[in-house]
């Protein structure tokens, strides 16, 4: 079993920076991906950000390349996505995930994850 517990939503202005960070605790954190989904209203769940088991491996949605930034700090047990320049089509609830397979690769689907947090709500305003 796995917990992922997400923080550091809120409300910024557009053009603003949030960090959001998501703890786990469960199991080995260092030997499982990571990734960060994102839900707006009336729209499915989408992929955000994922980074390797490793940490050598990071990947993102087109929409955020370049603004986001996907970490993680093992001896902590902790993945962090760093949000600057943000656009009011980041609005969403943002959701932590795990992958427990050991794919070289972190996966993009979220359909290959196990473990979900609950989200933290992100509202940037224009």
């Amino acid at each position: 079993q796995v917990q992922l517990v997400e923080s550091g939503g809120g409300l910024v202005q557009a053009g603003g920076s949030l960090r959001l960070s998501c703890a786990a605790s469960g199991r080995t954190f260092s030997s499982y991906a990571m990734g960060w989904f994102r839900q707006a209203p009336g729209k499915e769940r989408e992929f955000v950000a994922a980074i390797s088991w490793t940490g050598a491996i990071t990947y993102y949605a087109d929409s955020v390349k370049g603004r986001f930034t996907i970490s993680r700090d093992n001896a902590k047990n902790t993945v962090y996505l760093q949000m600057n320049s943000l656009k009011p089509e980041d609005t969403a609830v943002y959701y932590c995930a795990a992958d427990l397979s050991r794919h070289y690769a972190p996966p993009r689907s979220l359909h290959e994850y196990d473990y979900w947090g609950q989200g933290t709500q992100v509202t940037v305003s224009s």
